[in-house]
């Protein structure tokens, strides 16, 4: 069945319009949201993996986040679904539908519907028992929308594979058809992974801390949630306090910035790969620094080989999965 057709490109006249036409429908090659699906299918495995020791004690039959308690702090159209959701399934029902759709991102089955699947509800996980969530949870929200948009199993995935049966094998193995899909896709990452880098740049610089070149040490001495005990480390330097404190802010500014400037695009996205994991850990939350990582994935300028030739096309309509 065919899908929508792509929006007819704008007359190449160097204006504003037509940089918008090509900035969001631009047919791109669909293969590095294929990475990008894995990955976030990886992350969100893991991050419910994390949450199921608490699940039950939050939201279990005897938790202590009863459906009324959760439905009485969101509005009143999410209230109700939450509250149709707990009679049909539960959280654990909708943590094991979770569960299976992320795993079937990781192995690209299912397509866009597995992708909306996961992410409504990783979505209803998040409504429900807010306070186990973290900015990774978000961002993973965020980065599975932005798969479901792309289409992110038309390579390195199951659907591929059994999509390929019975086709010759050079068409079997051809790289697939660039897709306006797939460019909204990257639009979208490139807007959010810009917003939320400079979000958590000014945040952190409205506090004194980041400003003196404390805030290292006191993200180190909070027990409860460092990854690595660098308190030592930092006593017995105060020039490495200072520059693990200012280098993060330093490094989200210019990641937010530097994805909109073509000449350094590759490089702060690759570095980015390093170094957003690196600020995670350094802030405590690991797991919202490999989401910021996944951000940047379409961006590192990969050679992904030749883009598919137009006689491809032929076969293979914009709408497919």
């Amino acid at each position: 069945m065919s899908g929508p057709a792509a929006p007819a490109p704008a007359p190449d006249d160097g204006g504003v319009g037509a940089a918008w036409m090509r900035f969001w429908f631009e047919p791109t090659d669909p293969r590095p949201l294929a990475l990008v699906r894995i990955l976030v299918g990886l992350l969100g495995l893991a991050l419910l993996w994390s949450w199921q020791a608490d699940l039950g004690r939050w939201c279990g039959p005897e938790g202590l986040v009863t459906p009324a308690s959760a439905a009485a702090w969101v509005s009143r159209g999410d209230g109700a679904w939450l509250a149709v959701v707990d009679a049909a399934l539960g959280p654990r029902g909708v943590w094991a539908i979770a569960v299976a759709s992320f795993a079937a991102l990781v192995v690209g089955a299912g397509g866009t519907v597995v992708a909306v699947t996961a992410a409504c509800s990783l979505a209803l996980l998040l409504h429900r028992a807010p306070m186990l969530a973290g900015p990774a949870d978000d961002c993973v929200v965020i980065l599975t929308w932005c798969t479901a948009v792309a289409p992110a199993t038309r390579a390195l995935s199951l659907d591929r594979v059994l999509a390929g049966r019975g086709r010759v094998a050079s068409a079997a193995i051809a790289p697939p058809v660039p897709s306006w899909r797939a460019r909204v896709a990257t639009g979208l990452l490139q807007v959010h992974a810009s917003v939320i880098a400079l979000a958590a740049a000014i945040a952190q610089l409205k506090g004194d801390v980041w400003w003196d070149g404390t805030a290292a040490w006191w993200l180190a001495a909070r027990a409860e949630s460092r990854v690595v005990d660098l308190t030592s480390a930092y006593a017995g330097s105060t020039y490495l306090m200072n520059l693990a404190t200012h280098a993060i802010p330093a490094f989200e500014a210019a990641f937010a910035v530097g994805l909109w400037a073509s000449a350094v695009r590759p490089a702060i996205a690759r570095l980015g790969l390093v170094a957003w994991p690196a600020v995670g850990v350094l802030v405590g939350e690991p797991f919202w620094g490999l989401a910021m990582a996944v951000f940047a994935v379409p961006f590192t300028g990969l050679a992904w080989g030749a883009a598919a030739s137009p006689s491809h096309a032929v076969t293979r309509r914009e709408g497919a999965a």
